[in-house]
């Protein structure tokens, strides 16, 4: 009863507060917001919050969440846009859903899939924040009984099921996971201030990346790259046939495989590190071998559809189980909400349900609640939305290179930002072209600082307590959560490894020489033996200790790796390069060319500040790359320049400066 007495007052809290105009208004924002990104290919949710990370500090908490979640919330159900109407996945958790989507759009059902795949959402996303609410009513004991090894322990388990199960070769998972912890330990440790990979007279590498930009980095420039590189509209059509109300009673005919498959979807989310990586392929799997007829999967079976959309939903939902009870990612997505949370002054984790719960309940029904309102405008704006999608891709690729360069300058303001914007995006790159898991390095780069936090002060107390005696220190680090978590790790590799090229669902990677999958294994090799014998000269030990351990681990996967390839035939799936792939292979623009424009901006913006740049490379793009004429590239330059400067002035934020800048004072936006 006491657990009652404590949860419904802070629920009732948060329905007040999620009910008051101005959070309904910033919620309906990131609903808006979330519903633009996910029609496009790729960017997904982390890219979409990594936009508006940098703009929500200062903001008040309560519209800062609101706006965070609306957007989140919306991802998994727009995203399904791009996959019925384009057979592109709109995000890593549509992937399933183009397998018999895009089969009914080219039959002409593409209504039909689209109003079953948001009721589909619509229904998930509910169910999983009810089943999160009385989760949570039950989440203060099981967080006072867990400890730091108990912590550390669950940190283990969500890297390695993301680095296991997010990749095509489960080594090449363990060694991204591996290099994003690696380059998350760059800058000053925590413990006692030592640099690792950096130094003073490079003053933006102490402080380390910022999560902005990481995953800005890693995954829309990427699949920018990627899309720009076509040079072709998003879809050709833009039509969306009839069977609405079809849609709505295929879901009602198939209620319980819905059902089945949110409850899945919040499952996966719960596990942490998991999320959209592989729940789509978990359900498609399941609804697949729950059928009695089989034969139409794969060529436009609705079933198909509404197996993984439940889930997809569902899983946000479960991923904000570790996430605000753990401080664990349960998601990519969720790695990035977790810095906008601690942005906005709340601590994720046991403190935050401890002394915020009407907080997290505020997130929970606000995912609720977006879900409702990102369901309505999926189905309101559908035929728009079908007819923004036939576009040129390369009138858009502009606008977006624009608006992630001047998130990302907002991280501190500095123009290494947009330096270290284009490594990470080459890194992103080349992730992407050899098939290594981008989620994996995501996640091991959000989860290294605490990971490293948790090993450390684990390590010094348990030390204090086999000196009192050696059952004292067993006691602390062998409690039976502490095993229970360990033996799930140890089944968690096990099971991944056997059954993870069914759960990722695809078929034999594209694949062209060894030569450039080994230069790429090399320098990875190269950087985390390089980033073991920097941490190795440091003196203060609980310093060295985690880069070093991690580093070695990365170091003997990619051992493996090295051996696998030196010894496999060249169609060996280790040598996989999208570059040798019907896609990517075929596209009429090169991979560097493309990305040239993009350096192009930043090293305008970099001698002449950010507006003028913009305007030069809005010119010179639209002319040469998109081949538009001067009345509308003019235009088009003219409302990139107007949209960011009242961006600008809006939220107050400067914009980055040039070696310009240094010799003439020139007003804003200008300076």
């Amino acid at each position: 009863m006491d657990v009652f007495a404590t949860a419904l007052p802070a629920l009732g809290e948060a329905l007040t507060l999620i009910f008051q105009p101005q959070q309904l208004m910033y919620l309906i924002l990131g609903v808006l917001l979330g519903l633009s990104v996910g029609v496009f290919p790729g960017l997904g949710g982390i890219a979409g919050l990594s936009l508006v990370l940098p703009f929500i500090f200062g903001m008040e908490p309560v519209s800062g969440l609101a706006l965070m979640v609306g957007l989140i919330a919306v991802v998994p159900t727009s995203d399904t846009f791009a996959s019925v109407l384009l057979g592109i996945p709109g995000s890593t958790a549509s992937q399933a859903t183009v397998l018999d989507g895009f089969p009914l759009s080219k039959k002409g059902e593409a209504a039909r899939a689209l109003s079953a795949a948001f009721v589909s959402s619509l229904f998930g996303g509910l169910l999983g924040a009810i089943v999160l609410t009385f989760f949570l009513l039950i989440a203060r004991p099981l967080i006072l009984a867990f400890g730091l090894p108990e912590m550390l322990m669950i940190t283990v388990l969500g890297l390695s099921m993301v680095a296991i199960l997010a990749g095509r070769i489960p080594l090449k998972g363990v060694a991204a996971a591996g290099l994003g912890l690696l380059i998350g330990t760059i800058g000053e440790s925590d413990a006692s201030g030592s640099l690792r990979m950096a130094t003073y007279d490079i003053p933006y590498l102490v402080d380390g990346f910022k999560l902005v930009i990481v995953g800005l980095g890693i995954f829309a420039v990427p699949e920018i790259v990627a899309l720009l590189r076509q040079d072709r509209a998003i879809s050709r059509t833009g039509g969306l046939g009839s069977g609405w109300m079809r849609g709505i009673r295929d879901w009602a005919a198939n209620f319980w495989l819905s059902v089945r498959s949110a409850a899945i979807g919040v499952i996966v989310g719960v596990i942490p590190g998991l999320g959209g990586s592989v729940v789509d392929w978990i359900t498609y799997g399941f609804t697949v071998q729950g059928a009695k007829d089989k034969s139409q999967f794969g060529r436009g079976d609705i079933r198909g559809v509404i197996g993984p959309e439940s889930s997809n939903n569902a899983k946000e939902g479960g991923g904000l189980v570790p996430t605000l009870i753990f401080g664990i990612p349960g998601s990519g997505s969720m790695a990035v909400f977790l810095g906008g949370i601690a942005l906005l002054g709340y601590d994720p984790g046991p403190h935050m349900v401890r002394h915020n719960l009407d907080i997290t309940y505020t997130i929970v029904w606000s995912l609720a609640l977006a879900n409702v309102v990102g369901a309505g405008l999926c189905i309101l704006l559908s035929n728009q939305i079908a007819r923004l999608t036939t576009i040129r891709f390369t009138l858009v690729a502009p606008f977006l290179f624009t608006i992630i360069s001047f998130a990302a300058f907002q991280s501190s303001q500095s123009l290494a930002d947009l330096a270290a914007l284009m490594g990470i995006g080459v890194i992103g790159i080349m992730l992407r072209r050899f098939e290594w898991s981008r989620p994996a390095f995501l996640i091991g780069f959000v989860l290294s600082s605490q990971a490293e936090s948790f090993a450390n002060q684990a390590v010094q107390i348990a030390t204090l307590r086999f000196k009192r005696g050696f059952w004292d220190g067993m006691e602390y680090i062998g409690s039976p959560i502490a095993i229970t978590i360990l033996v799930l790790t140890i089944l968690s590799i096990v099971i991944g490894i056997r059954q993870g090229r069914q759960i990722l669902g695809s078929g034999e990677p594209p694949v062209a020489t060894r030569r450039a999958p080994l230069i790429f294994l090399l320098v990875i090799t190269a950087y985390s033996a390089i980033a073991v014998w920097d941490a190795s000269q440091i003196n203060v030990m609980r310093d060295k200790i985690f880069p070093v351990t991690v580093g070695i681990v990365t170091l003997i996967a990619c051992a493996f790796l090295i051996l696998r390839m030196s010894r496999a035939p060249v169609g060996d799936a280790v040598f996989a390069d999208l570059e040798a792939g019907e896609e990517d292979g075929a596209a009429p623009h090169g991979l560097w060319g493309t990305l040239g424009w993009f350096a192009f901006l930043l090293i305008l913006a970099s001698i002449f500040g950010f507006i003028i740049a913009l305007t030069i490379f809005f010119v010179l793009f639209l002319r040469n790359r998109a081949g538009c004429g001067w009345v509308q590239t003019l235009v088009m330059t003219a409302t990139a320049v107007g949209m960011m400067c009242f961006l600008g002035g809006v939220l107050g934020r400067d914009f980055p400066p040039g070696l310009l800048q240094e010799y003439f004072d020139l007003p804003w936006p200008f300076t």
